[in-house]
């Protein structure tokens, strides 16, 4: 007897997957889905090949350490912002999914898009979903080999501009073109453009649903962040029970059945495979595929829409629902506030910066007239997206001298690495250690400046 169950469990773990066939569907979340789509793939596929300031609008320029995000222009020293970013993003997808379920999951997600267009290219190629399923159940033939390899044969070429236009992001993409035309790519972007594009390729065309179900972590606790007040997809047991087949135009109430009739249309359309008549399940990924579907038969049927619906727990108990809760407020305010912060901080940044590193092989030198003189060295970094001419400035100790005197000219976006000796009477040095200030600023641009300290080193104090 335990021999046998444990068969069964065995059996039940390691059963081979069996392929899905998700029917097309139209409606109101269906044309969602659609928007949410081309929207995203448009901005992925098109902005690498916008231009602005001489630069891509988007552009991850690693050997260079600097990032192009439309005018602003990041260093590794802004971190700071993407960690803020990040933050963000998980207080938006808190907020989202507290007020009505797996929204990212079943329009933003990029599991979820670019399924959608391998989805469409299927069916374009291989037909319905019933073409579909007797064209697999069909022996092997040349017929079968032609659709079977015009289809892959699409989802590859798709896949590799995906990986193409993915390096794109980090290296300027009419080089990556001419790089892949003519055969001299660098060994790295040769990696990442052929894993991106097969994982596009195995991610949409293969695995599709077992990414949602068995890899993607979001779909395992996602139920703490939902309550009774959130809106899900849920399916009307109470109108919808005991389901049963009946006739256009029938009182299914003299046969004592409820509004489904039980044609799993809902289950077809499922991208995951799901019945939603089974209650709320993890696999479940908020497409709303079904809710469409079900809305088309209770049409057809002359029944009220709403069998399958957007809707709260509370409501289906016929409690109160209350979507404006305090959990909603917190989060919404959380993101707000530190969205507006960063945008702040981002536009009000100084365009220049400056470091001081102090040479610590000498503590100080003093030379025949008697004059102590400390060596640094200094970087200028110009963050603007224009040239510009700067002038140093150090205080903290009276009449003291620098090496550098004339303006300094940066490029932008140029790092200027230069050394610089400052000079006192050691008459104004009153003790050991003396903190300086240096400062820059644009010779033609007076609201660019920035300052910082350093120290200046004396004779021990006799």
């Amino acid at each position: 007897m335990t021999s046998h169950k444990n068969d069964s469990i065995e059996s039940s773990l390691f059963e081979k997957r069996k392929k899905l066939y998700p029917r097309e569907v139209h409606g109101l979340f269906a044309n969602l889905r659609v928007l949410g789509v081309v929207t995203l793939l448009g901005l992925y596929y098109l902005l690498p090949w916008v231009n602005f300031n001489g630069h891509q609008v988007v552009l991850f320029d690693l050997p260079e350490r600097k990032f192009y995000i439309f005018h602003w222009i990041f260093w590794p020293q802004d971190f700071i912002y993407l960690a803020l970013l990040l933050i963000c993003a998980a207080f938006a997808l808190f907020l989202f999914t507290a007020l009505a379920g797996r929204l990212w999951c079943g329009y933003a997600c990029p599991q979820t898009v670019w399924t959608e267009v391998f989805l469409w290219i299927e069916r374009k190629v291989e037909g319905t979903r019933s073409q579909q399923m007797k064209l697999d159940k069909q022996a092997n033939s040349f017929t079968k080999f032609r659709i079977k390899a015009t289809k892959h044969a699409i989802w590859l070429i798709f896949s590799l501009y995906t990986g193409f236009t993915f390096v794109g992001f980090f290296t300027p993409i009419r080089d990556l073109a001419q790089g892949i035309a003519s055969f001299n790519l660098g060994p790295w972007e040769t990696f990442w453009f052929l894993f991106y594009s097969f994982a596009t390729y195995g991610n949409a065309g293969w695995l599709r649903e077992q990414v949602c179900m068995y890899m993607c972590p979001y779909a395992r606790f996602q139920s703490a962040m939902l309550d009774k007040n959130t809106l899900v997809i849920s399916y009307d047991a109470l109108r919808g029970e005991p389901r049963g087949r009946r006739k256009r135009g029938e009182d299914f109430k003299e046969k004592q059945l409820g509004s489904c009739i039980d044609c799993s249309l809902c289950v077809q359309v499922c991208p995951t495979g799901i019945d939603i008549r089974n209650g709320l399940q993890y696999e479940c990924i908020g497409c709303a595929a079904c809710i469409d579907v079900c809305n088309d038969v209770m049409d057809k049927m002359n029944y009220p829409r709403g069998l399958i619906k957007y809707t709260t727990e509370n409501h289906m108990e016929g409690k109160k629902t209350n979507l404006l809760r305090p959990r909603i407020v917190i989060y919404s305010l959380l993101l707000i506030g530190i969205l507006s912060g960063v945008i702040y901080s981002i536009e009000t940044r100084d365009a220049v910066e400056l470091n001081v590193l102090r040479d610590r092989n000498a503590l100080y030198r003093e030379d025949y007239e008697g004059t102590i003189s400390n060596t640094y060295t200094i970087k200028i970094l110009n963050m603007d997206t224009v040239d510009h001419t700067y002038s140093l400035k150090v205080t903290g100790i009276e009449g003291i001298k620098t090496s550098i005197k004339d303006p300094i000219h940066v490029n932008a976006g140029q790092v200027l690495e230069m050394p610089l000796q400052l000079s006192a009477d050691p008459d104004t040095l009153h003790t050991t250690s003396i903190n300086l200030t240096l400062s820059v600023q644009a010779t033609d641009d007076a609201s660019i400046s920035t300052e910082s300290e350093g120290r200046f080193i004396g004779p021990l104090e006799p």
